[in-house]
């Protein structure tokens, strides 16, 4: 259950209209930093998972 074209498209003018053309680079700053964030966290879960299942 992606979001397609349109709806993104949706959702981009939406952000742009309550958040101005001022802010979009920061909200796009954060929102990659989150990701990254999460990306990293669900990295070291799986990696603590992996060491745990290896362990004899």
């Amino acid at each position: 259950m992606g979001l397609n074209f349109s709806e993104l498209l949706v959702i981009l003018v939406i952000i742009l209209i309550l958040f101005g053309p001022g802010k979009l680079p920061e909200i796009g700053k954060a929102i990659g930093r989150g990701i990254r964030e999460f990306k990293r966290a669900q990295r070291e879960v799986t990696d603590d998972q992996d060491e745990d299942t290896h362990k004899p």
